[in-house]
Order: structure tokens, then sequence, then C-alpha cells
């Protein structure tokens, strides 16, 4: 059996037919006409090795960096080779919605494991099979805490602002009420959150470590959203999980956050996973799927789909949410890298990626003009402000190799992990001393 199953060009032409286009190019006609290759220049009659050379120098046009210190969301972390050779393997790659247990034991196991190994991490007491990305996640965690008396909805600003776009699109008709709370000296605002809550309060939604990289007092802010009788909701980076304080243990109502750390490559951006992890007394408002482990008539153990009655699927007026479906394969990915690392792996690249990124600050203070935006605590993304533009200190380092911060109002955003070597944080801090000091 091939990766696929080609389609015939008479089936093409149906499909598109059915769908009102004529050629498949149609298909791409909001693309800007420039990003657009008609056909590969690649003369006939060239052999395999030939054509891959060709495609091989057109693939140099491509900008790809050496050393990449940028993360707000995407983080560039080592796949050991088996992670990315277990999740290729057919019967994963190609499996459909597990809803038949008899024959979908193996695919039901990858989930429960994944499930057990998201709970372990953040301290909590069940997951789903995942969602789509931990935006979404964060947006489907605000709809398990809605009443209809407490309807208003607070996030920190110092939140990932594509997750605080993504709630706000969620809810765009629906009457609920989006309260900011600012920042303040890198962390969310805690005299502020105090003052707007009230008996109106749904939940709190906070990021750990925050956008700008800064750890948050999260075990103060479970307290005061608590003493509303509001739900306390954490986006965590599940690799900072395993060294800070996890959600289960600070009290927090719902854990969310994106798992891409474990396991997946940038990959220009996804797919990424999405993972909502919750305590007992909410799990029957848990959106998507979640798989459970029970007993077959043998009394072998055995895995099925379990407390249906949530899904889109089973009792539509009941649903907890529109999502039906989940990132199996990521998920199956997921759990093949943290088996892989194991705790102890995964703490060390927690360690590693805590301690370059204080190397790399310490040393980029120095330079005469360079501050931190902020003193908070950090993990390992933090913010730097310049004497000259973040445009100027970015080229520099293009001009080397390397994938600088993503800027940001406040200055560029660094970030470090595991893969960013002392030499390579020294070239950057050698490079940015000769910009910034004439």
């Amino acid at each position: 059996m091939g990766n696929y199953l080609g389609s015939t060009k008479q089936q093409q032409q149906e499909m598109l037919k059915t769908i009102g286009l004529e050629k498949m190019s149609d298909l791409y006609q909001e693309l800007p006409k420039e990003m657009i290759i008609e056909k590969l220049n690649i003369p006939a009659g060239k052999s395999e090795f030939e054509v891959r050379r060709i495609l091989e120098n057109m693939g140099k046009k491509n900008k790809v960096f050496s050393s990449i210190f940028r993360g707000a969301g995407a983080y560039n972390h080592y796949i050991p080779a088996i992670v990315k050779q277990i999740s290729a393997k057919e019967e994963f790659m190609t499996s459909y919605t597990p809803y038949q247990p008899e024959i979908s034991q193996g695919l039901l196991q990858s989930i429960f494991e994944y499930q057990t190994m998201i709970c372990e991490i953040t301290g909590m007491d069940a997951t789903n099979a995942s969602v789509y990305d931990g935006a979404t996640a964060a947006a489907e965690a605000i709809n398990m805490c809605l009443e209809k008396k407490r309807l208003k909805v607070l996030i920190s600003e110092t939140t990932n602002p594509m997750t605080i776009q993504t709630a706000l699109t969620y809810f765009s008709s629906r009457d609920i009420e989006f309260v900011m709370i600012p920042e303040k000296d890198g962390l969310s605002d805690l005299a502020a959150l105090k003052e707007k809550l009230d008996d109106t309060s749904a939940c709190f939604i906070v990021q750990q470590p925050n956008y700008y990289g800064g750890i948050e007092d999260v075990e103060k802010m479970a307290e005061l959203v608590h003493e509303a009788n509001a739900k306390f909701i954490m986006s965590v980076n599940p690799v900072a999980s395993t060294v800070l304080k996890s959600a289960g243990e600070v009290q927090a109502d719902i854990a969310v956050g994106d798992s891409q750390p474990f396991g997946l490559p940038l990959a220009f951006g996804g797919p990424y996973i999405g993972f909502i992890a919750t305590k007992e007394k909410l799990i029957r408002k848990l959106p998507g799927r979640i798989a459970g482990e029970t007993v077959d008539e043998t009394g072998d153990r055995a895995f099925v789909l379990t407390l249906q009655a949530r899904e889109q699927h089973i009792r539509r007026e009941k649903a907890a949410s529109n999502i039906c479906s989940n990132q199996a394969l990521c998920a199956l990915t997921n759990a093949a890298y943290m088996s892989t690392m194991g705790a102890r792996g995964i703490q060390e690249v927690a360690t590693q990626c805590y301690s370059k990124a204080h190397y790399l600050a310490e040393q980029l203070s120095k330079i005469s003009g360079v501050e931190r935006s902020d003193d908070s605590p950090f993990f390992h993304e933090f913010v730097t402000t310049f004497p000259v533009t973040n445009d100027s200190v970015l080229s520099k380092l293009e001009e080397h190799d390397i994938l600088g911060g993503y800027p940001t109002e406040k200055g560029l955003l660094w970030c470090v992990t595991e893969m960013n070597t002392k030499e390579q944080m020294d070239e950057v801090v050698a490079l940015v001393k000769e910009v910034c000091v004439q």
C-alpha cells in the first residue's frame, strides 16, 4: 500500500464540477499571481537524480535560518528521530475516526496514553483527545465556564494576542462581555483583576509563562478568582509546566495550551494541537472526544470513546461544543515524544531553556543601551529594547543566518531553547553590540 490512494483525472473533473470550478488552478485563484508557478522549468528527459538536484537548487531560494531565537507561541525544540518514524506509520496516518472500538484499539490506546500524560503534566483529572490548537482550546475553555448569570470573561493582556483574538471571534455573535486585565511591569495587574471580578464573572484566563515570557503569580490569581466564585483558566506551556507549579497544583479549574513543543516541528505554523484538561467536576463540559479505559467481554483491557452524550454527533441540543474532531495524529506524535523523552528528559529540556535564556538576557543587558523591558521573572522568553530600531538589529542578525526575536510594541521578544548553543548566543550578543555601539 502506498502513502495515499490517488484520484483519476475523471474523478478530479467530477469533484471540480461539483464545486463549480473548471480546472485545478481555479482552486488557487485567491492567491497573488506572483506566488503561483504555472510550470516548473525542468527540461524533458531528465533522470530522477537530475530532477532532484534541480529542485534542491530551487529550494535554496528559500531562507532557512541556521539558528532561531524566536518563539511567541511556536517553539523550536529537538525532535528525536523515532518520533517521526512512529507517527509516519501508515496505520496511524490513514486511520479514521475511532467510533468503532472493535477495529480501533491501537488508535484509541494512543489517544488514551496522550490524555494520561497531559493530565500528569497539567496536574488535572481529565483531558480530551485534543482540539485544533492552543488558541481554540482557550476559547473552548471559556465556553465551559459560561452560565446564565455569569457572562463576563476576564482575559489578561499578557496573553498571546492570537488567543485573545480567537476568543473574541468565537463569541462575536453572543452577548458576552470581555474585560481586559492590563499589564503592569510585564505581568498581569493583580489590583485591576481584583477590581474587575464580581458576581457576573464567569472566568479569568491568563497565560503561564505569559506572552512576554514572564512568570505570573498564578496562585494569587486563583485565590482572587475563586473568591468571586468564578473559574480560573491557565493557558500553559507544557514544557514549562514540568518545572513550574502545574495548573492543578495552583488550583486552576481548567488548563489549556498548545503541545506543539512536544514533537511537532514549526512547519510554517501548523498543524499544531490544543489540549484542554480539567478537574473531574467539569468533565461533562469538556468538548470533543474522550478516550476511556474499560475491559472487554473476556476481561482484557480495552479502550472506547466515553461520555459521548457531550458530543455534537450524539445529542446536538446537549452538546458542550461544536468541536467534533481532534488532532489524532498530532496527539500520537505528542505521546511518542513524551514517551521517548520521559519525565526527566522533558525536565532537562525545560532546565536548558531556562538557563540558556537567562544567560542570553544577562549578556545582552551588558551592552550599552540594551535593557530588558521589565524585571519580571521569566522562563525562556524575554523582551529587550535597543538604542537603535528593531529592524536594524534583525537585519544584522539575518545577514549572519540568524532569526532574531519577534518584534512587539514592547521591544524584541527573544526565545531560547535547548537547540541554541552558547556559541550561537555569543554570536548574537556580538552582532547586537556591533549594531548598538557605534
